[in-house]
């Protein structure tokens, strides 16, 4: 079979972006299930004259990923990049290769380990606040959303640029004001022109990039300065991603500079739209269904006590987090961060009977094949973090169905700094407070950048 001739590029390339951008305000989640059930798990829709093939196949998804013969490219949105983040998320081919080697040194394990005293401090911070919001009673309530996102803003501005941190929390503060401009723009984003017309927010989202960028100049300018004066470098994300820019070689062993200042000041813009966004989510999602189900906010506490009691979590603690973790890759399987992942053919490939010619919008929904029963049983809709309790590959029928993070060589690179925090901030959360669902919360998950509750997620404390 053979999927018919596109349309004219430029055509596609603004259908593609308009079906996106209602995507991502949530105006098509119900689409992804009637669509599938009405004509199956590989499906073709329009954005106009535009296909669009929807594959909620693990396999077919997992082959598309791993990219391993180059016929699939990401999406490009050059004015979500400039005025957002761009990076190594969105570059291909040897920059993205170059980018990616960079960036590995200061995602490794051993790395992380040292930044664990800024996750404390942070979370801290989070418990002491509730601690003082605790009425007469001991209880309180909290939109647990907005905390969280304060909570990942400051751990991603602490690890990112260490005693530079009020400097960062200008820039998240900054990032934050201008993502809710471009969500609430977007479907006007992609107009031809339109971001060149002078009104009134397109003034304030470069105004906004321009200051931000400003401020990350100053900090990366100021640190390249004093690695170069033989200043040792700090174990913070800005430090370890310019040490291992300035161990860069050519094919000749002689020392180029890997990136330039204008690249990295578009990796620090990823660290915090990527960094701080998905952290939150997903300690919203499981502090929400912990809620809902207090035999398993129980079994996490009694796991947490018994390893920490009331101590500081340490690092050497959480491998033997088995309930926890469960818990967390259940609540990644419900409720994952990004609904869908996007590619596009390259040139013509076939996959499986079907020849796709170049251009062809591929979606590869995640929220799908997440909530498959064919894959994870007619249980599929149930919170059962037993599933995962012999690891990942077991969880499903299928071992590559798992996919929160992405799969192949651009699976997300941020993936276990995400993790420990969750687990540095739910372990915390549960040494001191007991909670339910508030009564005015609403469950309705939306998506809006993430997946995310709409109304809030109003979480009722107490303490213990």
């Amino acid at each position: 079979m053979v999927l018919g001739v596109l349309a004219s590029r430029p055509a596609m390339v603004l259908w593609t972006l308009l079906g996106l951008a209602l995507l991502w305000q949530g105006k098509r989640l119900g689409d992804y299930t009637r669509t599938v059930r009405e004509h199956g798990k590989t499906c073709v829709s329009w954005f106009g004259p535009v296909p669009k093939v929807t594959i909620a196949d693990p396999g077919v998804t997992r082959e598309v990923m791993s990219n391993k013969f180059g016929h699939f490219e990401k999406l490009r949105f050059p004015t979500l990049t400039r005025l957002l983040a761009g990076g190594v998320a969105v570059y291909e081919g040897e920059k993205w290769v170059k980018h990616r080697r960079i960036l590995n040194p200061a995602f490794h394990v051993e790395k992380l380990k040292l930044m664990m005293p800024a996750f404390s401090a942070c979370c801290e911070e989070l418990v002491s606040r509730w601690i003082e919001s605790l009425g007469s009673d001991g209880c309180c309530e909290v939109d647990v959303c907005p905390e969280f996102q304060t909570l990942t803003g400051d751990v991603i501005s602490r690890t990112a640029f260490g005693s530079s941190y009020l400097e960062g929390r200008r820039i998240f503060e900054l990032q934050s004001v201008q993502a809710d401009r471009i969500v609430a723009e977007v479907k006007k984003i992609f107009i031809p022109g339109y971001m060149s017309l002078p009104t009134k927010k397109n003034r304030l989202m470069h105004q906004t990039n321009n200051e931000i960028e400003s401020i990350l100049r100053g900090l990366i300018e100021k640190r390249m300065q004093a690695m170069q004066q033989g200043e040792s470098t700090k174990d913070d994300l800005l430090g370890l991603m310019l040490e291992s820019n300035m161990r860069e070689t050519d094919d000749k062993g002689q020392p180029i500079l890997g990136m330039t200042i204008e690249e990295v000041i578009e990796e620090c813009k990823l660290f915090y739209f990527a960094g701080s966004e998905t952290t939150s989510v997903l300690l919203t999602w499981t502090m929400i269904v912990l809620a809902m189900h207090p035999e398993w906010q129980g079994r996490a506490r009694e796991e947490v006590l018994g390893l920490f009691a009331k101590n500081k979590p340490e690092y050497d603690g959480f491998s033997k987090l088995k309930t926890v973790t469960m818990i967390l890759y259940e609540v990644l399987r419900l409720y994952p961060p990004a609904v869908a992942f996007m590619r596009k053919t390259y040139k013509e490939i076939e996959i499986g009977s079907i020849t796709y010619p170049a251009g062809v919008i591929i979606e590869l929904p995640v929220l799908l094949i997440h909530h498959d029963p064919d894959i994870w049983g007619s249980d599929v809709h149930e919170f059962k973090p037993e599933r995962f309790a012999d690891g990942i590959a077991k969880a499903s029928k299928d071992p590559g169905a798992f996919l929160p993070f992405g799969w192949g060589p651009r699976i997300c690179i941020g993936q276990n700094f995400a993790l420990l925090e969750a687990k540095m901030a739910l372990c915390m959360i549960l040494q001191h407070f007991e909670f339910e669902l508030g009564p005015t919360y609403s469950h309705v998950p939306h998506n809006q950048k993430m997946l995310r509750p709409m109304h809030g997620a109003q979480i009722k404390l107490r303490a213990i």
